[in-house]
């Protein structure tokens, strides 16, 4: 059972930076669509709506690089240097 458990945290460590990224997106649109009414923008939401969804989308994007570099799946100049003999 403890593979269960593992893979569930795993997909948990997935969904929250996902769940953060889709709030951020949100503030940001709700602070556009906001701008259209009184006549100053809320730049704190903006702002942090921006830094939310930053976050969010590069710990995915991270966690996905680290997963496909570590099978080989990526480009010849990401992948791991070796070590040269001397």
């Amino acid at each position: 059972m403890p593979s269960k458990l593992s893979r569930f945290i795993a997909v948990l460590l997935l969904v929250i930076p996902g769940w953060i990224a889709t709030y951020g997106f949100l503030k940001m649109k709700d602070a556009v669509f906001a701008s259209f009414g009184p006549p100053a923008f809320p730049w704190l939401d903006f702002a942090l709506g921006l830094v939310l969804f930053a976050f969010g989308v590069a710990f995915v994007g991270g966690w996905i690089f680290y997963r496909d570099r570590k099978r080989n799946y990526v480009a010849p100049r990401f992948r791991e240097k070796k070590k040269q003999r001397r």
